[in-house]
Formats: C-alpha cells, sequence, structure tokens
C-alpha cells in the first residue's frame, strides 16, 4: 500500500512544520520515549534490595537485569543483557511459543527469579541459564547446550536449578554438579514439565511444574497432545514459507488431556488422582507451606465448576474441600493463597462482586474478608505476621486501581495504601508487607517505587520525572487530560467512556473520531494510565481519540461481565454504537468522519461495528481479527459461548463472512501477521477470499514472520501506525 506523502516523509526526518509534534519516528527510537521503566520488579527475600529488568537506553530490542538497595544510592546494573546474549540465537519452537503467550518481545535478560534464601538470582538468557551469586556478586553459566532450557527456576531453598529441555525436567545443583534428569521419555507430544498452548494462552498459567518449598519434590504435569486436531498453520516469512502442523483444539474437539504427578527427589514418582473424568483443565498446583499438602484446582470441561482438591503427596490420593460454580462461567485467578497455620484466602464473585474469603484447613468458610458493590482485582501479597492480606481494587471507578490492605483474622474496612487518581501495579514483600510499587496516570509516566507496609515512600527505584531531560518532555504541552463519562446501555448498565483531544483542539470546529476499541472480556481500555505514545500521531494528526468500556469487560459486576454469555459480539457492537450516537451529538464532532481501529478481538469487533446495520462507521482498521468463534481456541471460546454443537444460533451469530454484504466499499483496512498461531492468518484469509468475491474493494497489509504480539520490532511497529494513519487521513479526511 502507497503511504500518503506526508506520512512517508514523517517516517524519516522532522520537518520545521512538524518541529513542535513528537515525530512518529522518535516514538520508536532509543531510549524509550515515556523514559526508564521499572518491569518484573521483585523485592530480595532479605528485604535489603530490589531487582528489576528495563530496556537498554541505546536499544529498544534487549532487556538488564538492575538491582536497587533499599538503604539508598543509586541503582546499578547487575546482568547486561546485551554481553550474556551478544549475538541474536534461533530460539526453539517451544521458547518462541512461551515468548508470544508472555508478550515478550525483547532478548536478553526477559526473567529471572530469586530463590527464598536471598543467595542467589536465577536468569534464563536465550535459552541457556544463568546464575548470579549475590555474595560473590558475580553470575555463572550453568547451562551450555545446543537445545533450549525453557521454564527456568531455582527451587524454593535455592538447593536446585530446575528447566525443561527437549520435553523433559532437569535439574542440576546450584553450587555445581551433574544434571540429573528427573523424566525421561518426553517427546513434542507427550511432554513433562511444560503446559499446554491452552493453558499458557488462555489459563495463566505458563509452567508445567512445582517445587516443593521444602525442595524435596516436584509435583510434574504430563501432557498429551496425541488426540488433539492438527491445524496445518502457513508461516510465511521474508525469504520463504513453511507449512507448520500445529496441535491447535478448536471448539467442541479435543484437547490435550493432562495428569499430573509427584516427583520426589529421592523415592518413586506418585500420580495424582485428578478424578474419573479425563477432560478437565488442570488450572493451578500449589503447595502447602509445609509441604504436606498439595492443592489442585481442577476445572470443568464447560468452565462452570472448579473444584479445590487437597492432595497427599505421599500418596497422590485427595478429596474436594471447596467448589465454585456458576450458570455463566468461572473464572481462574491466582487468588488462592495458602496460610502457614493452614487455612487459606480465596477470591469469589457469588455475592456478584469478586471478593476475598478465609477458609479452614477443611475448605469450611470462616469469614468474608471484603464485602461491597465493588471488586477486588487480585490479591497481590501476604502479611502474616500481621495477619493481613494486601490486594488491588477498584473503589473508586473502574479505570482507577488502588491498593489496600484488610485483616484476614478478624472484621474490618480495607485500608487505602496508595491515593487515588490512577493505576497502580505492585509486588509485595514476601515478609514485612514492604512493597514496590508503579503509578501512572495519563500526565505521569511509569513511575516506581519502595514503599512501607503502611504506603509511606522509602525510596525511589525509578522516580522517571516528567521534567527537562525526559524523553517526553519537549512535547509534554502536546498532551492532554482524557475527559471520561458515562452514557447508559440500553440495559441501563453504565458504561464508562474517555475522550482525548488534538493539540490546539477549539470546540468551534468540528473534527473527525477514531474509536479504539476491544471490546472483549478482560480489563478496563477506559483507564486513568499512561497512555502509548503511538497514539500522539493521531492526535497531532488532528484526530479525537475515544474509547468505551462495553458490557462484558471485567472488573465490573458479575451480571455486567456475563450478558454477553453465549452471545459474543452481540451486546458489545449495541453499547458500541450507543457510544457512537453520543459521539454525533456533540458540536465539536463530525458525524460523518468517524473511525474505529483494533487488534485481536477488537480487529473482530471493528469488523462487527464496519457491518452492523446502517454503520455510523465511515472507515476501520481491523488488527489481527477473531472472524468465525469455530476457528479459535476451547479454553477460550466454549468458556463465551459453549461449543457449536450447543449453541449453533450463537456462532451463526458472531461469525464475519455473512455481515460482509454491508461493509462499505473501501472503508476497511485489514492487517494480519503471516505467522500468528493465535489467532490463525485463516481467520483473514477467509475475509480476503469472501471479498473478493463479492467485488468489494478493500485494502490489506500484512507482516512477514510476523506472529500475534511476538515479534514486533520497532521498525515494523512503526510502519503498522503509519499505514493506520494513512488510511485514516485519505478516508477521513481525503488527504
Amino acid at each position: 500500500m502507497k503511504l500518503a506523502t506526508a506520512a512517508l516523509a514523517a517516517l524519516f526526518a522532522v520537518t520545521p512544520a512538524l518541529a513542535e509534534q513528537l515525530p512518529p519516528k522518535r516514538i520508536f527510537d532509543s531510549p524509550d520515549i515515556s523514559g526508564p521503566r521499572a518491569r518484573g520488579v521483585k523485592l530480595s527475600p532479605d528485604g535489603k534490595s530490589v531487582t528489576y529488568i528495563k530496556t537498554r537506553a541505546d536499544d529498544l530490542t534487549v532487556t538488564d537485569l538492575w538491582v536497587a538497595d533499599v538503604a539508598g544510592g543509586e541503582p546499578r546494573l547487575l546482568l547486561d543483557g546485551k554481553t550474556l546474549a551478544p549475538a541474536r540465537r534461533e530460539l526453539s519452537e517451544a521458547e518462541k511459543a512461551r515468548r508470544e503467550r508472555a508478550g515478550v518481545a525483547t532478548r536478553g535478560v526477559v526473567d529471572y527469579a530469586w530463590d527464598s534464601q536471598a543467595k542467589v538470582i536465577l536468569a534464563p538468557v536465550e535459552g541457556d541459564i544463568f546464575v548470579y551469586d549475590v555474595a560473590a556478586g558475580k553470575a555463572r553459566q550453568v547451562t551450555r547446550t545446543a537445545g533450549d532450557e525453557i521454564d527456568a527456576k531455582v527451587s524454593p531453598k535455592g538447593g536446585f536449578v530446575s528447566y525443561v529441555r527437549d520435553d523433559n525436567l532437569y535439574i542440576t545443583p546450584t553450587a555445581g554438579g551433574a544434571e540429573r534428569a528427573l523424566t525421561e521419555g518426553g517427546t513434542e507430544l507427550k511432554s513433562w514439565g511444560t503446559a499446554e498452548f491452552i493453558a499458557q494462552e488462555e489459563m495463566d498459567r505458563d509452567t508445567g511444574y512445582w517445587w516443593s518449598p521444602d525442595d524435596k519434590a516436584v509435583a510434574i504435569a504430563f501432557v498429551d497432545q496425541t488426540g488433539v486436531d492438527v491445524v496445518d498453520r502457513p508461516e510465511v516469512g521474508a525469504t520463504g514459507a513453511k507449512v507448520i502442523a500445529q496441535r491447535y483444539p478448536r471448539p467442541g474437539r479435543p484437547n490435550a488431556r493432562v495428569e499430573l504427578y509427584v516427583q520426589p527427589l529421592d523415592g518413586p514418582r506418585v500420580k495424582v488422582d485428578l478424578g474419573a473424568d479425563a477432560d478437565i483443565y488442570l488450572a493451578r498446583v500449589a503447595w502447602a507451606k509445609d509441604a504436606a499438602t498439595l492443592y489442585v484446582q481442577r476445572q470443568s470441561r464447560d468452565q462452570r465448576r472448579l473444584d479445590l482438591l487437597a492432595v497427599d503427596p505421599a500418596t497422590g490420593k485427595g478429596h474436594v474441600i471447596l467448589t465454585e460454580t456458576s450458570p455463566h462461567w468461572v473464572d481462574l485467578t491466582d487468588d488462592f493463597k495458602p496460610l502457614k497455620d493452614g487455612t487459606f484466602l480465596w477470591s469469589s464473585e457469588r455475592s456478584g462482586w469478586r471478593h476475598l474469603y478465609l477458609y479452614g484447613r477443611d475448605g469450611k468458610l470462616i469469614r468474608q474478608v471484603t464485602s461491597g458493590d465493588w471488586p477486588v482485582g487480585k490479591i497481590e501479597g501476604l502479611d502474616e505476621a500481621r495477619q493481613t492480606v494486601i490486594f488491588a481494587a477498584h473503589k473508586d471507578s473502574p479505570g482507577e486501581r488502588r491498593i489496600y490492605s484488610v485483616s484476614y483474622a478478624k472484621p474490618g474496612q480495607p485500608k487505602a495504601l496508595t491515593p487515588a487518581g490512577g493505576w497502580w501495579t505492585v509486588t509485595v514483600a514476601d515478609k514485612g508487607g514492604a512493597f514496590a510499587g508503579t503509578y501512572e496516570d495519563p500526565k505521569t509516566p511509569a513511575q516506581t517505587a519502595l514503599y512501607r507496609a503502611d504506603g509511606t515512600r522509602v525510596r525511589w527505584i525509578e522516580e522517571n520525572p516528567l521534567k527537562p531531560g525526559h524523553p517526553f518532555w519537549p512535547y509534554v504541552d502536546r498532551l492532554r487530560q482524557p475527559t471520561f463519562g458515562t452514557i447508559k446501555a440500553a440495559d441501563g448498565s453504565d458504561l464508562w467512556w474517555s475522550m482525548r483531544t488534538p493539540p490546539g483542539f477549539d470546540a468551534s470546529k468540528k473534527y473527525p473520531v477514531i474509536v479504539q476499541v476491544y471490546g472483549g472480556p478482560s480489563g478496563p481500555r477506559v483507564a486513568s494510565n499512561w497512555h502509548s505514545p503511538e497514539d500522539q500521531i493521531l492526535l497531532d494528526a488532528g484526530y479525537i481519540l475515544f474509547r468505551l468500556d462495553n458490557r462484558g469487560v471485567g472488573f465490573r459486576s458479575t451480571a455486567f461481565k456475563t450478558a454477553i454469555d453465549r452471545k459474543l459480539g452481540q451486546l458489545e457492537v449495541d453499547d458500541q454504537i450507543v457510544g457512537a450516537n453520543y459521539l454525533k451529538t456533540l458540536p465539536y464532532v463530525d458525524p460523518e468522519r468517524l473511525g474505529v481501529t483494533g487488534w485481536s478481538y477488537g480487529g473482530y469487533m471493528t469488523l462487527l461495528m464496519l457491518t452492523a446495520p446502517d454503520s455510523p462507521f465511515k472507515a476501520g482498521v481491523s488488527g489481527a481479527p477473531v472472524t468465525d468463534w469455530k476457528l479459535y481456541d476451547t479454553h477460550y471460546t466454549e468458556r463465551f459461548m459453549g461449543t457449536p454443537a450447543d449453541n449453533a444460533d450463537g456462532y451463526g451469530a458472531s461469525e464475519i463472512v455473512s455481515r460482509l454484504p454491508r461493509l462499505k466499499d473501501g472503508s476497511l483496512l485489514l492487517i494480519h501477521g503471516m505467522a500468528d498461531d493465535n489467532v490463525t492468518f485463516d481467520h483473514s484469509t477467509r475475509v480476503l477470499f469472501a471479498l473478493q468475491a463479492q467485488g468489494k474493494p478493500f485494502e490489506t497489509m500484512v507482516y512477514p514472520g510476523l506472529r500475534h504480539r511476538g515479534g514486533w520490532t520497532p521498525a515494523n511497529r512503526m510502519h503498522r501506525a503509519m499505514a493506520t494513519l494513512d488510511f485514516f487521513d485519505r478516508k477521513l479526511k481525503g488527504d
């Protein structure tokens, strides 16, 4: 596709006319235009330091490991990602898939872990494993093999390093010594210690093995994919193409079969009894603090039942101690927290909002810990000495996230540990309740500091102040505070929206609007956070940007979230049309120049909104869209839609091709990565074929070698952004 002259020029240079704008090329250059950000922040178990991953100032594609002492002083580089991984290495398909699921787009130090004794830090780097000895102050390479070691961990007491290679689980003494295989005979189709595709992609479970806290045993998953359908997926790269025979479970079709075993380091392997029904999901696995009990969360195939099993690791025998059920679906969380005295914390939506509960070791309810017409986001940590739980919640509005603490031992109201007005993410220390917190809002890029248990700031880790010297400072006057508001859905629900207007906004003029949509079950997109600087490209081009969280979006009431049950793509579109009709009432909005864009579920929503009866949208850019839920995966799709056999009407109403005759000529730009293994490329090819058969003009942009999230370099991210700008300029402005 040919880019417009102005957009093309902006790719390479800053002309005098654009000097006051944020040049598009600068957004994708080093150093990060949003300033230094601490990612993967962790407090050392001894409470003496904070570690984090940071993008290099000279290369946005490489990340390093840094440390800051709690006592003070400047943060310092601990592991240099470019030195440890001086050349780009071709990773295995298993490691590529793990990084795709995790959204990792850099190389170097992309993950790390402390042992519980604060003696060592483990860091997997480009397929090999390094261990940093804290006392010695130096790193040592543990593995040096042709294959990739994936899902590397350091055992809780620091005695061993563990990893999966070639579908088997291995351990090596941290102090040095011979490698030992805990499993043998693993293959790509029958593997040990790895999480299956569905677990990684949809269940937020990225591991297939779990160390006991005493370093004496490992719970290991065995995954059999032989019954899963093979989807021949073309992977088109820059210099050629190949066909990947991907095991991809689609709705109503067989899933991988997963078994669980306990492997003592000094004894025979024991199989865990997961029940008579093999067609279940192994949702979560956790050990009791004393290692005497293994807890397993077992989810039914229809996801309307979640059982918590207490298992004897010596025999593999277990029993159900708690069950959650729903006529819609039961979401998986990481809120199960076993306590030293044998009780445990749990979250549930049974009241109509997600809240926290305390249970005895037998699964009997002791008390409800939080309550009210607001949802808990997640448990962030515990302070068992003070018998408090630290959690995130959306009490003030769905788009604000604050951190609270509350006693789980006795009734009481939550105490806010962080101020209101923005978005907080935290990592809580294993003991004492101290936390590393990151704050951001629309005018504040991410700032990370260490805080005491009462919320008092101890020291900055990455202050990242937006002041002279900050990469964004020359363009700070172009930032405008979003406007937030609500409108009513057809059922009376409040739909939250946000709007950003372009620099130099004049309410007496009329502007084109681009609706940025996701729309699917997820966290809120209408949030008080630091927005992607890529948005400034559209704002500087004179567009109003609008977002609306429709029914189905999370961190609201259970009723709001489950309104879309068995009918994806229906109420969400109705709500977005309500938003478009609201926009048309505003005197500064040109009602004839509304555009829409989104990625993944947002790409799907873009197609739905463009093909709605009497669609108010003139143009849309759809990225990596789902176009038929029968082509997507089991766990996600069946959660909301059931199977094609039991919900034929819902599947029929939600697919895209039958709606394409309503698409306005020339109104679509369709974008997709040609190696996408999540929303596979055939979702888009069926739309391309149908539009060509109907003789409808449209535009497309495909990216060789790129997956759904992974592999997007600064160069092709910039190309995608400028292609989007060019399309909207031509369709909404006539440029």
